[in-house]
């Protein structure tokens, strides 16, 4: 699995990795996460705002800081 957090680098963005983490914690599983702060890969994924949650190419969240829970819950429905 790999997951991108699509933003700046600012505190909603961290927010966001930090949920990511703990929803993989959570549930024990393994990935990949990385940072996209260039602003045309993250126009290249549709997103206007971020920060922006892509899971293996999928967007799941933009414009919002989804609790763990709600990852956890997305990342369920791929599975």
């Amino acid at each position: 699995m790999h997951i991108k957090v699509l933003g700046p680098g600012c505190k909603n963005c961290v927010n966001l990795e930090k949920n990511a983490r703990a929803a993989l914690d959570e549930m024990n599983l393994e990935a990949e996460i990385t940072k996209v702060t260039d602003y045309s890969e993250i126009a290249s994924y549709g997103i206007m705002s971020t920060p922006g949650l892509v899971v293996d190419e999928k967007v799941l969240v933009s414009g919002r800081v989804p609790k763990a829970a709600e990852i956890k819950e997305l990342l369920t429905e791929l599975a």
